[in-house]
């Protein structure tokens, strides 16, 4: 009898347990439901395009074919620009593109704004731009020959220094400075239609700023940033883009669609050529930050 009344009180005590164990769980389920509130499309798209150099006697520009666009809407968290069935990502609303095609020209683009959940709204601006600059023979020339690729083996590969300087004067890459990162393999391809290729080589990385490549190329991908906020072998996909070669200001500039770009990503997308020759060339961008970044290219391999 004694040892009933042991196995009782155990079992009445191992039940009540169990009970309670489930309230508790019951409980906390409903306590933890969350809700992520009305999931709102963005409302009140607004989209703006400057055409650059337009004025009373140029009303349809300089002839550069850049337009700067705008955009704006309430509750968005993010925005991109649709041309041409191109999507160029823009976090704050704004972007620069250059249209190429020579001749007045009308040209539709669209700014969609994401919101909360991925949910969706568009305008879209339709305007018309100048394009009167044809670039010389030999530059196009020389950039469809072959494939491009960072010069690692020569000094002064990779720069930063003022975003209107013509050298890198705050630093200088050493040859193979940067041999432990996804960048050397990458191999550039531009071909005569227009059409750009990006090839990541065998590593499947690339190289970049942290900031702009979360922005941009889809977060960290399981990447730690070094000590300068950088990613140096953030894992990517060879893409495709397109190129064209505009000139504002006289200034020779090669112009990338969507997240073209070349050597290291700052999230910009226009080269100024410093100097060209039919196998190398000096060319600089202004990052995200506001530097310029320099780079040496070649399309000998």
């Amino acid at each position: 009898m004694k040892k009933f009344n042991i196995l009782f009180k155990t079992l009445f005590t191992t039940l009540t347990l169990l009970f309670l164990v489930g309230c508790e769980i019951d409980s906390f389920a409903e306590d933890d439901e969350y809700s992520f509130g009305d999931i709102t499309a963005p409302t009140n798209v607004q989209i703006s395009a400057a055409i650059v150099g337009k004025d009373a006697d140029n009303p349809n520009g300089d002839g550069s074919g850049e337009v700067n666009f705008s955009g704006s809407a309430d509750n968005a968290i993010t925005y991109k620009y649709v041309y041409d069935g191109v999507e160029t990502l823009s976090p704050d609303g704004n972007v620069k593109m250059t249209f190429s095609k020579l001749g007045l020209n009308t040209y539709t683009v669209t700014i969609v704004a994401i919101g909360k959940g991925g949910t969706t709204s568009s305008q879209a601006v339709t305007f018309e731009v100048l394009v009167t600059y044809t670039p010389p023979a030999e530059l196009i020339a020389a950039l469809t020959t072959g494939k491009w690729r960072v010069k690692a083996e020569e000094w002064m590969h990779m720069g930063v220094g003022p975003s209107d300087a013509d050298f890198p004067i705050w630093w200088q890459a050493q040859a193979f400075d940067k041999a432990s990162t996804g960048m050397y393999d990458d191999r550039y391809t531009f071909h005569a239609d227009g059409k750009f290729g990006f090839d990541v080589g065998p590593d499947g990385q690339i190289f970049g700023k942290a900031d702009p490549m979360e922005a941009d190329l889809g977060g960290d991908r399981g990447q730690e940033r070094n000590g300068d906020n950088e990613y140096t072998n953030y894992p990517y996909e060879s893409f495709d883009a397109t190129w064209s070669i505009s000139a504002p200001g006289g200034v020779e500039t090669i112009n990338f669609s969507g997240l073209g770009f070349m050597g290291f990503y700052v999230g910009s997308h226009d080269y100024v050529i410093l100097s060209r020759s039919s196998s190398r060339m000096v060319l600089r961008t202004v990052g995200s930050g506001g530097l310029g970044w320099f780079w040496i290219i070649t399309n000998d391999n």
